[in-house]
């Protein structure tokens, strides 16, 4: 029987006709995608005052994590900028530190923030709890480092796109429940939440080609979980099997009405104001999953960025928010 799905965003509609439909993602077809070419992050950067650095942390078991930092030019280090703290999108399986690093740059461009994007291992390569446990560590070490980096210890920000958005809600509860350091809030950008994937929406989406399906979910969710059984699946992975959500930062969660991950992500905004806590959550009518990555020219995605710039700024720089 055939489910019936919100419609797309009709500009959305007429862009996504120009690219080539998926609805399964095999071992064959990611090692495909994964020799396409990485996002070039230089022709980000040429029109932009930044420094660059890049440096390498310890995971916890000693295997190095790069790390790209991208700081103002011209700035005096002392005055402590804000920082927002990225981990990158592509279903836990593909994408590297500069993939759509093009989000959290506008946040430099708008109110100088220092932007650290990790590249945590991918699995099927790294299961389990290794890939949140790298994206952890990159935290500590933006923390540790945060007087040298001009970074503001009291307004870091934890921020993700898809996976990264699973990835940095699974920090967020990790440095809650671990202490230090302290996360002034957290972006979850379509965020990959539960790997159980039996939400109705994840059901609206299976079956046919899209941008993200619940067959490519299941594949991602695989691949990082391997035969763990569901009861030993940690929170920190599918964070949407936490208990306690309370003590959290607080939270920005957007999604689109027309994707896999829809109802997971208002979910766990729900289950947050259940708890006491303070999300923000936008559900962008007609979109699908990653929309604004893939085509930010469009109306709804640039309302969509705006949107979660102007929050930023209100959050993390009160005083000159309009």
């Amino acid at each position: 029987m055939t489910t019936a799905r919100p419609a797309l965003d009709p500009e959305l509609r007429e862009l996504l006709a120009d690219m080539p439909p998926m609805s399964q993602l095999s071992s064959d077809g990611l090692a495909q995608l994964r020799r396409l070419p990485s996002t070039p992050v230089e022709p980000l950067l040429a029109h932009r005052q930044v420094d660059r650095r890049e440096v390498t942390v310890p995971a916890k078991d000693g295997v190095p994590i790069p790390l790209s930092v991208f700081s103002p030019a011209n700035t005096d280090p002392s005055t402590g900028a804000p920082c927002v703290y990225w981990m990158h999108g592509g279903g836990m399986v593909m994408g590297d530190r500069f993939s759509q690093i093009d989000i959290p740059l506008e946040w430099l461009d708008e109110f100088g923030a220092v932007v650290v994007s990790v590249d945590y291992r991918l699995a099927p390569e790294a299961t389990g709890t290794a890939l949140v446990d790298d994206c952890y560590q990159g935290l500590l070490w933006v923390a540790d480092h945060a007087a040298e980096l001009g970074i503001d210890p009291a307004r870091i920000v934890v921020a993700g796109a898809s996976a990264g958005g699973g990835l940095a809600a699974g920090v967020t509860l990790l440095a809650r429940d671990l202490g230090p350091p302290a996360i002034a809030a957290q972006m979850l950008i379509c965020p990959m939440l539960d790997h159980r994937n039996a939400s109705t929406s994840s059901r609206q989406y299976a079956g046919g080609p899209g941008v993200w399906t619940r067959e490519m979910n299941e594949f991602g969710w695989r691949a990082v979980l391997g035969d763990l059984t569901d009861d030993e699946v940690p929170a920190y992975v599918s964070p949407a099997l936490a208990d306690d959500l309370s003590g959290l930062p607080t939270t920005y969660i957007d999604t689109g009405s027309a994707e896999v991950f829809r109802d997971e992500d208002t979910d766990y905004a729900t289950r947050i104001w259940a708890a006491g806590g303070q999300a923000e959550l936008h559900v962008w009518a007609g979109g699908f999953h990653g929309f604004d990555a893939l085509y930010p020219q469009a109306r709804i995605s640039a309302t969509a960025r705006r949107t979660r710039t102007e929050w930023l700024t209100r959050l993390l720089l009160p005083d000159s928010a309009t």
